[in-house]
């Protein structure tokens, strides 16, 4: 058996309240960052999107090289990174701790060779070096608070601006960088500075709502664009290629388009109601696409020349995948995540459920026969979603927190929750097992029960659509019994453990067929066999991912490091493509080729 990469799903963008989140682009590429990973989007094939997870702590800003050949990267400890971004191997040019703090934003020179990276830090606010050495090239000085943004002139004679909630821009010459003068026209914090492709103007925009345009070669206020404002706070601006437009995102829910030489608004897109649309970051693509970010981390793709409303919506996970489960189409998912929304993917896009989800992290998700999707989350609620698009109204309230959840063949649901298992159907509790083990994951095929305990054991039940009777008890793990499936026909069991251990049971016979699937290192989060019931995928805490098979128990196939994080769910979407999702919110797949 061997493997090769297939397409990767990437997560979205994560923000904060109240601050600005820093998007970049190169040609028709959207770069950003969540968590600890590095997103590469192309606008117009999104399932060729490249990750990069080279950082160990959250990233903070991340963008491309003029040259187009590195990608510098930041995170929260003030290391920046630099790497390749020709073919898959992502070799690392340099690693420089620049700041004592969180990098807030970085810029390149015109000539790819200088970087300037700003953010907080108890000696400066900012560090200008050279990307391959790491020497420095300047000082960034003049601001008593933390930087927000930097901006470089990319034609010589350098320039650069920085941007600070001391309500100050700085004007740098360069190189190498050095303090000119203070420019002190906002009144709130800066959100925002950006240079014009041309040179020849940058613009400033921030908290008090207000943008600001400036000579690009001397520093001097050209004048500021009061046309229709926004009336909340200024988070992000980006300019057209042609260097004659700007776009501004604001936390008052609208994206405006501004013809600057006329300081007039060509267009003003408004998003919905709430702070989930407050507009928080956005970029203008060298394919002059306007990317806006919302706070509920949807990247909102314009036309300058189209209406109202954006041109697309770009969804997906922002938080980890916790858990997912494939739909009847080939290459169809549902995905619920760590925030408690469950999203739905297909024709290589994801929307995301209509109706009320859930309030708290999703812990499971399990279809029924008659092709129903039933989830769990940590805020106690059972619900049902109905054809792969929206959850019913209805739901149940579960007793305590649910483990894990499964769905027999008469549409039960069965929730392991921290000291009972309940069966539900309808949405009302039908039947109430208190065992005297704790129960940690269950699993049905037909009216068998698997229910895996903390006591390290299997307790197999049968249903007879009002109770559960103990039929047999399973042994041969070694930890807490994490993950449980059967193969598609009931005979054969997996019980993966949180030691790393799977343990592949004869259901029919009791008995134990093989202990030897056991070269995970961490805790089994997931269990999922293919529709001939040859071959069964894991995914650990471990980051990797197996393909065993049943026919030769020693075979297997080995996909190390298939997700920064760990794996929190794996699932078959065809005969031979594998996925698998986890901490870090982005879904892979994998072909799997079967040798006879």
């Amino acid at each position: 058996m061997s493997f090769k990469k297939g397409d990767l799903y990437p997560c979205n963008p994560a923000t904060a309240r109240g601050e600005s989140t820093k998007l970049s682009s190169s040609g028709d590429k959207v770069v950003y960052t969540n968590g600890r990973t590095v997103v590469i989007r192309d606008l117009k094939t999104p399932a060729t999107a490249a990750t990069y997870a080279g950082h160990l702590q959250t990233t903070t800003v991340a963008r491309i090289s003029p040259s187009g050949y590195y990608c510098a990267s930041a995170d929260i400890t003030g290391t920046v990174r630099v790497w390749d971004t020709v073919g898959e191997d992502q070799i690392l040019k340099g690693e420089y701790k620049v700041l004592s703090g969180s990098v807030k934003d970085l810029e390149w020179d015109g000539e790819s060779k200088r970087i300037i990276a700003v953010g907080d830090g108890r000696d400066k606010f900012g560090h200008a070096f050279m990307f391959d050495t790491g020497s420095s090239t300047g000082e960034i000085i003049g601001h008593s608070k933390v930087i927000n943004a930097v901006a470089i002139r990319h034609q010589r004679p350098f320039r650069a601006a920085t941007a600070s909630d001391d309500a100050t821009i700085v004007f740098h010459q360069g190189a190498p960088y050095k303090y000119e003068k203070s420019i002190k026209t906002h009144t709130k914090f800066i959100q925002d500075v950006r240079y014009a492709p041309s040179g020849d103007h940058f613009a400033s925009v921030g908290s008090d709502s207000k943008i600001f345009v400036y000579d690009g070669k001397t520093g001097e206020t050209t004048g500021e664009i009061t046309d229709s404002p926004h009336t909340g706070s200024i988070m992000a601006c980006s300019w057209s290629p042609d260097s004659k437009s700007l776009v501004t995102s604001s936390a008052d829910r609208t994206v405006k388009l501004w013809d600057v030489e006329a300081r007039k608004a060509v267009t003003t897109w408004t998003l919905g109601s709430g702070v989930a649309f407050q507009q928080v970051g956005n970029t203008w693509t060298g394919g002059d696409a306007i990317v806006s970010l919302s706070m509920s981390g949807d990247l909102n793709v314009f036309d300058k020349r189209v209406g109202d409303k954006p041109a697309s919506v770009l969804y997906g996970p922002q938080k980890s995948v916790t858990a997912a489960v494939p739909l009847p189409s080939p290459t169809t998912f549902l995905a619920g995540t760590a925030d408690g929304r469950i999203l739905s993917f297909s024709d290589n896009t994801y929307s995301h459920l209509g109706g009320e989800g859930h309030a708290a992290l999703v812990s499971g998700l399990a279809s029924a026969p008659d092709g129903k999707v039933y989830s769990v989350g940590f805020d106690d609620k059972v619900k049902e979603i109905e054809g792969g698009s929206s959850f019913v109204p209805a739901s149940f309230s579960a007793s305590s927190q649910p483990k894990s959840v499964a769905v027999a063949a008469d549409t039960t649901v069965f929730v392991a929750e921290a000291s009972l298992v309940e069966a539900v159907r309808s949405n009302q509790k039908v039947f109430e097992l208190k065992p005297k083990f704790t129960p940690s994951a269950v699993a049905a095929s037909g009216s068998v029960i698997a229910i895996g305990s903390e006591d390290m054991k299997v307790r197999v039940f049968d249903w007879d659509g009002q109770s559960l009777t103990e039929a047999a008890t399973l042994e041969g793990n070694k930890g807490v019994v994490s993950a449980l499936a059967f193969s598609p026909d009931g005979s054969f069991l997996t019980a993966g453990d949180s030691s790393g251990k799977i343990i592949l049971f004869d259901v029919k016979e009791r008995k134990v067929v093989t202990s030897r699937w056991s070269f995970h290192t961490g805790r089994i989060n997931s269990l999922s066999w293919t529709a001939d019931g040859k071959h069964c995928a894991s995914g650990s805490l471990d980051t990797h991912v197996y393909v065993w098979s049943v026919e030769k128990p020693m075979r297997n196939v080995a996909i190390k490091n298939a997700g920064p994080g760990g794996i929190n769910a794996v699932f078959w979407t065809g005969p031979k493509t594998l996925a698998s999702a986890g901490a870090d919110g982005c879904v892979r797949t994998w072909e799997i080729t079967f040798h006879a």
